[in-house]
């Protein structure tokens, strides 16, 4: 499901906190599989008018709230236990011992209590199986890696177990598409099968060069769990498949330095070309509860020079992991490849926060000659402001489309059920709907995060509704304020893909993404309510629904 909708309100008084929505719809929709798109709320006179509205974007922006209200979401309360119901013991988070953050479900790291699991029924799991999110047909994956567009197609690597649906034995997966919504599935790319990543294959970043070759950095977990960091490139840079993959007989190009932990040094950004033709690659690190970016330069992708500062460190942060770094317009509408600087460009830094599982922001300044990162607002450095998502959302990564001129963040979102679960129904994870990431030209601080056109291509039939009331309320799971600048209306886009639902607030301002599991409101039975908290207003709210198609993901046949 696609949902936008609009709304207007004459505000007899508007309060100056943030701005909570009570229900004011309630309509039966099927909605397993649409989309939402709703511009909310005109803005009120100017001597009331709030320069930043609060916004619950949960329960304003997600209609997953809807969903939690009638699905019996186990976030808000354990759901009634059948006599068939399974007793299992949760087994200590998987990762940390081999040095990445916990792959576990989030409401159970560190539990290790004796659990109760629902009596999921085979047509529940079925209907948990999203129809145009990226996923494998099984198994476990987690944070896609070196994204890129070659040859009329576009690639992502993803990491992945080939064996169980849970973490472990960490290959890469890769998988192929024209427009970024179906996809083929290909063979392995790299297998943990060396020395230096016989404890797994784990994120990079793709690097093209301006001769045409591609450089893949990533990290491997070496036998005693040191983290290395290798490079491999196609066999055949001719092959738009890029079916087979080479690994450096250098390996490994990159081994922890002095004063950084053997766990500690890992996923290495795509490249970016400096002022003085060398390359310079970063990769997060940590030293205690210091999260930091460390900078290497190279001219070949084989023999690296450490620089004696960070790029960037915020203290009581912890571990940096997933970094990336590339630049925006200042004003444009337009991506820029990673290699871009000099005037109208800021650049943005971004880490996933190992210690919080937050993918934190920050948009700035930098300096390529002396390779130094300054935020703009220092209140909003990275770790400590603004996020991607505001929801479930997690090792984030970014890369430059040069056919459309755009640049593309990817991010996963992992299961909220049980370990237990994920292996009974056979698979665990996904990808979100690829975004489009620009400057908020309005705010100069933001980012403008917003679903790629090829979306609307699964737009099947639409709904349209306007002007109705419902005096419900319920409980948020997610929330976050939204700025809303001069005269702009609250908007919302909202897309639904069964056991996933991915928000955008104001044009991709804030976006919130979630996971639910309903146990009745499945297939027929499921059903939409948009929620509004709003007190001494009349709201005036028109809405337009998309039902979807699906999108074909599947194995690649010669």
């Amino acid at each position: 499901m696609e949902t936008r909708s609009t709304a207007a309100f004459d505000p007899p008084t508007i309060n100056p906190y943030p701005l909570f929505l009570n229900p004011i719809f309630s309509f039966l929709l099927p909605l397993s599989q649409m989309a939402v798109e709703t511009p909310l709320l005109d803005p009120p006179p100017p001597a009331t008018r709030r320069q930043q509205c609060g916004l619950i974007l949960s329960s304003l922006l997600i209609f997953s709230v809807g969903l939690l209200a009638f699905s019996g979401h186990r976030s808000q309360q354990s759901p009634p236990i059948s006599p068939g119901a399974d007793h299992h013991r949760t087994p200590p988070a998987r990762g940390v011992r081999e040095g990445v953050s916990a792959k576990s479900s989030p409401g159970f790291v560190g539990e290790e209590e004796e659990r109760v699991s629902y009596n999921w029924t085979n047509a529940m799991f079925t209907w948990q199986r999203t129809a145009y999110h990226f996923q494998p047909q099984r198994n476990w994956m987690n944070g896609y890696t070196g994204p890129l567009y070659h040859k009329g197609w576009y690639h992502i690597f993803y990491q992945y177990n080939p064996d169980s649906a849970v973490w472990g034995n960490i290959t890469w997966g890769h998988a192929v598409s024209r427009d970024l919504i179906h996809w083929l599935l290909l063979p392995l790319a790299l297998v943990p099968d060396r020395w230096y990543d016989v404890n797994g294959v784990w994120t990079g970043s793709a690097t093209r060069h301006p001769d045409g070759n591609i450089y893949m950095l990533y990290t491997g977990s070496t036998g005693n769990l040191t983290q290395v960091q290798n490079l491999a490139h196609p066999a055949d840079p001719s092959d738009p498949l890029l079916l087979h993959w080479v690994k450096n007989a250098a390996n490994p190009v990159l081994l922890p330095p002095p004063g950084i932990g053997p766990k500690d040094f890992r996923d290495p950004t795509t490249a970016w070309l400096g002022p003085d033709g060398l390359w310079r690659v970063a990769i997060g690190s940590r030293v205690e509860k210091l999260g930091l970016t460390l900078v290497y330069k190279t001219r070949d992708f084989l023999s690296y020079e450490l620089l004696d500062h960070y790029l960037h460190s915020v203290p009581g942060t912890g571990m940096w992991e997933c970094v990336d770094f590339f630049p925006v317009a200042v004003n444009g509408t337009k991506g820029l490849d990673t290699s871009a600087a000099g005037e109208g460009i800021k650049h943005v830094l971004k880490a996933s926060l190992d210690d919080t599982k937050l993918d934190h922001f920050a948009v700035g300044t930098y300096d390529p000659v002396e390779d130094l990162w300054t935020p703009d607002d220092p209140k909003n450095d990275v770790g400590i402001g603004l996020k991607y998502d505001y929801g479930r959302y997690y090792a984030s990564k970014t890369f430059y489309d040069q056919e459309k001129e755009r640049r593309i963040l990817w991010g996963w979102i992992n299961e909220t059920d049980t370990e237990f679960d994920d292996l009974k129904k056979g698979w665990a994870s996904l990808q979100t709907i690829p975004r489009t990431v620009v400057l908020d030209g309005r705010t100069g601080a933001d980012l403008l995060q917003w679903p790629v056109e090829e979306i609307e291509s699964l737009r099947l039939r639409s709904y349209c509704f306007e002007s109705s009331l419902a005096p419900d309320v319920f409980k948020v799971v997610y929330g976050s304020s939204i700025p809303v600048v001069g005269d702009e209306k609250l908007q919302m886009r909202v897309l639904v893909d069964h056991s996933i639902v991915e928000s955008f607030g104001q044009g991709g301002r804030r976006v919130i993404s979630s996971r639910v599991y309903p146990t009745k409101a499945i297939y027929g039975d499921a059903r939409l309510f948009l929620f509004n908290n709003a007190t001494d207003v009349n709201v005036k709210v028109k809405l337009k629904i998309w039902e979807m198609n699906s999108a074909f993901i599947r194995p690649y046949t010669h």
